[in-house]
């Protein structure tokens, strides 16, 4: 039901996420609309979604911010909360969101609102690391925001102030470490092709410095030490997939020399 008159879509894309996506989209039972952009999953996400009422796109992955953009693309209505399949709206957050726009003109409504992520990882709630709050806006209006930034790190943008949600998503990261080896090695593939694109020439001094740079960042700078033995697991996970991204440059340079 709209909101004050104002109506929400939400907005997620999905890539064989049968394990998620119905507890995700049923966090979000509140909104408006629910847009799914699916990467042609091989398993039973699409069908799940269009169980529970969401609109599905079929779309081969164009990148993480492209695809995202589409999917906003494809809402109906302009404001929009965006997520990931292994995120939750949480009570608090919903009853928050209600309770803003229903106090609050539209006029008057900030163009987007940054929420904090708790993300869950090896059996606990990882609240430090760098990993929380992980604050981003993921309520926004479209008229004044985009996805953007460079893959796979994508953000919302907005023309203007944003405001502040105190209530927290809840984010089920990875489904065990396995996952957690799997994504990283995905992600440092994405980023050193990036970096060899943007003409980046590898550097022994990086290779050997930013890994244990990301140890000591993750686990003492930002007390990854004060969530026990997993905090000390995802700085080393961290450390080697900056190892593996700068690694991976090497090898697309050296690769293409040989080429030449």
């Amino acid at each position: 039901m709209p909101v004050n008159n104002i109506n929400i879509s939400a907005a997620v894309i999905t890539l064989n996420e049968e394990n998620n996506i119905r507890d995700c989209l049923a966090s979000l039972a509140w909104v408006d609309e629910i847009v799914v952009v699916d990467s042609l999953s091989t398993d039973k996400t699409r069908d799940i979604a269009e169980s529970m009422g969401a609109k599905v796109i079929d779309q081969a992955f164009l990148g993480h911010v492209k695809q995202k953009q589409l999917a906003v693309d494809s809402c109906t209505y302009d404001w929009v909360i965006a997520l990931d399949a292994d995120e939750r709206v949480t009570d608090p957050l919903r009853d928050e969101i209600v309770r803003l726009f229903s106090t609050t003109n539209e006029s008057d409504l900030r163009p987007g609102y940054s929420v904090a992520r708790k993300s869950f990882h090896l059996g606990r709630w990882i609240m430090h690391g760098g990993w929380y709050p992980d604050r981003n806006i993921r309520l926004f209006n479209r008229k004044s925001g985009h996805w953007t930034g460079t893959n796979p790190h994508d953000v919302i943008a907005i023309e203007g102030k944003a405001g502040h949600l105190k209530s927290a998503l809840e984010h089920y990261v990875f489904s065990d470490l396995a996952h957690n080896v799997q994504t990283n090695n995905s992600y440092s593939s994405i980023s050193a092709k990036i970096l060899f694109e943007e003409n980046k020439k590898p550097s022994f001094f990086k290779l050997l410095i930013k890994p244990p740079g990301k140890f000591i960042e993750t686990y003492f700078v930002k007390r990854g030490f004060l969530d026990g033995m997993p905090g000390f697991i995802i700085a080393v996970g961290a450390a080697y997939s900056m190892f593996l991204k700068y690694a991976k440059l090497w090898e697309h340079y050296h690769l293409s020399k040989k080429q030449t």
